[in-house]
């Protein structure tokens, strides 16, 4: 099978035909005949070979108000699937609330040697060591630039888009790097994501420790105030944190004026696997991250009240999984393994159980539901 016919396959198994699910079910044994970076690479090329289509029409029950932004669906798209923000527009059309593009670094970098993603299709998880891999923020910057904002209602590109920020690996001045990163791509960012919880480039994690913390977050607020426009800021943390991180974490993010908490990244705990794939290291991602996940973000919601907007990730895959979350204290939800799983319908099919869940219950709209069973 040539190039063409292979993008061809996969850009139906993407959902631009009619029952994207059944159809992504029936090519997914040519997808995982695949490396799963190569297969990665390839869903990318065949929507960008997509036509254009709109976002969907959300029911208005279903919409989030979160850090002045309205956000159609809770339903979003995890940072780490359009990592150069090449297909934000056609994810929007596949039924996603919001996409977030990235992790971008100031310099473009190759990541790590390969192999580094590895699917663990017996537990339905993926682990990766990807290291930051893409082309750079320069790359990526005229392609946000060229969207059509969210205040439009006649650009095919209307939807949040979000830029997730990092460290490039062999920076001599990390927190420099996340201040660059707030600068350029605030103009073109609908929110950014301070990105600190990579497993993948050594150290990076320690700028989630208190002084540390603080001087990063102090630099972000600085960087931010300084730019052409001032988009909302969240910090997205690891899974992997102590008791009382949760605390000092919510003071910082108070304290220098940041507008929410995604919970969590990949983890590098390994609770019991069934697959092979097992001991590769890097950050484990999908259903076995569920619990401690879950268990995260109760911690951050006890400690912000609901004061502060917390975005949750990891291990979402229904929509059951996604209420639980959205009762638990998220305003929005993201997810990325899943879908490898289940395909791009995922998002539109999670939002449809979403609104028939709030049907059966006494809440008129899906943010009064937020937080109800902390």
């Amino acid at each position: 099978m040539g190039a063409r016919e292979k993008a061809g396959e996969t850009l139906a198994a993407f959902g631009y035909r009619r029952n994207p699910m059944s159809l992504y079910s029936f090519a997914r044994p040519f997808i995982f005949s695949l490396d799963a970076e190569r297969a990665h690479r390839l869903s990318i090329a065949a929507l960008k070979a997509s036509p254009s289509r709109r976002p969907p029409a959300f029911d208005p029950a279903l919409g989030m108000t979160v850090a002045g932004l309205s956000f159609p669906s809770p339903v979003g798209l995890a940072a780490g699937y359009d990592k150069d923000a090449e297909v934000f527009g056609p994810m929007l059309g596949l039924g996603f609330g919001f996409v977030e593009v990235g992790t971008l670094t100031p310099k473009p970098q190759p990541g790590n040697p390969k192999p580094r993603m590895f699917r663990l299709v017996e537990d339905k998880a993926v682990i990766n060591r990807l290291g930051f891999n893409n082309a750079g923020q320069d790359a990526a910057l005229a392609r946000l630039a060229a969207r059509t904002r969210s205040g439009s209602s006649t650009s095919l590109q209307t939807g949040i888009v979000g830029v997730n920020i990092g460290a490039n690996k062999d920076s001599s001045d990390r927190i420099r790097d996340y201040a660059e990163g707030v600068r350029r791509m605030a103009p073109v960012a609908d929110y950014l994501t301070v990105n600190i919880s990579s497993p993948n480039t050594p150290g990076l994690r320690n700028l989630q420790a208190g002084g540390e913390l603080t001087e990063l977050l102090a630099a972000v607020r600085e960087a931010r105030a300084a730019a052409t426009a001032t988009p909302p800021v969240f910090l997205k943390v690891a899974p992997d944190l102590q008791t009382g991180d949760s605390l000092r974490i919510v003071r910082a993010v108070r304290d220098n004026g940041l507008d929410g908490i995604i919970v969590s990244n990949t983890t590098i705990t390994r609770p019991p696997l069934a697959s092979c794939h097992q001991d590769e290291s890097g950050g484990l991602s999908g259903a076995p991250l569920a619990s401690l996940a879950l268990h995260q973000l109760k911690a951050f919601h006890a400690v912000t009240g609901g004061e502060v907007p917390l975005i949750s990730a990891g291990g979402i895959a229904t929509g059951d999984d996604a209420w639980q979350r959205i009762t638990a204290g998220a305003s929005l939800v993201q997810l990325y393994s899943a879908m490898v799983y289940a395909g791009p319908g995922i998002a539109r099919t999670i939002a449809d159980d979403l609104l028939a869940r709030l049907r059966a219950t006494r809440f008129a709209t899906l943010a009064e539901a937020v937080g109800s069973n902390a």
